[in-house]
């Protein structure tokens, strides 16, 4: 039995009403990836991508989850990241849908002598994304890196006006894991 469309969505065909549903469910799987990486969770990582995934982020395609384990472990190696995705251009074809959204990450780098760096990269993700068994998950994702700065940190972690904030970490010690879920 076909549902009726709800209230003052009288013009919109079934389609249309699928295609709203398809791009939230997108975009959701963008936002999946930014708190995987972040907080270095291989098992949201694996939520994003097919398990014959591939990403290139410097010249050859990998299978996605040996990028996601590789990146987790590079990234585990830092203080904290933040990835914020945005702006991004999404067109959708059937099962089938292809997007591009910006990327500013910020990495906090230790170095050797125990020097902090900021590193921030600006960039792109060129994603193929396809719906298999009614599940949106990327099958090839491409970066594109616009630009980066690297300057000495001047965050402040435990001394002055943001001293006493509560700060995140990686998984499963992160807040997530015990006030959201």
């Amino acid at each position: 039995m076909s549902q009726p469309l709800p209230a003052g969505a009288e013009g919109l065909s079934m389609a249309d009403i699928q295609e709203c549903i398809d791009r939230q469910q997108i975009h959701y799987i963008l936002m999946l990836y930014s708190h995987g990486i972040d907080r270095c969770d291989i098992d949201f990582l694996k939520q994003v991508f097919w398990p014959d995934a591939t990403c290139d982020y410097s010249g050859e395609a990998l299978n996605a989850y040996e990028w996601a384990a590789s990146t987790v472990a590079g990234l585990s190696t830092m203080e904290r990241t933040q990835h914020s995705v945005s702006n991004y251009l999404l067109t959708v074809d059937g099962d089938a849908a292809q997007c591009e959204s910006y990327c500013t990450a910020y990495h906090l780098i230790k170095g050797e002598d125990g020097s902090l760096t900021d590193m921030v990269v600006g960039g792109r993700y060129l994603d193929q994304i396809e719906k298999r068994d009614d599940e949106w998950r990327i099958s090839s994702r491409y970066y594109v890196m616009d630009w980066n700065q690297n300057i000495p940190s001047t965050g402040e972690w435990s001394d002055g006006m943001l001293g006493g904030l509560n700060t995140g970490s990686r998984a499963p010690t992160d807040p997530y894991y015990s006030v959201i879920k």
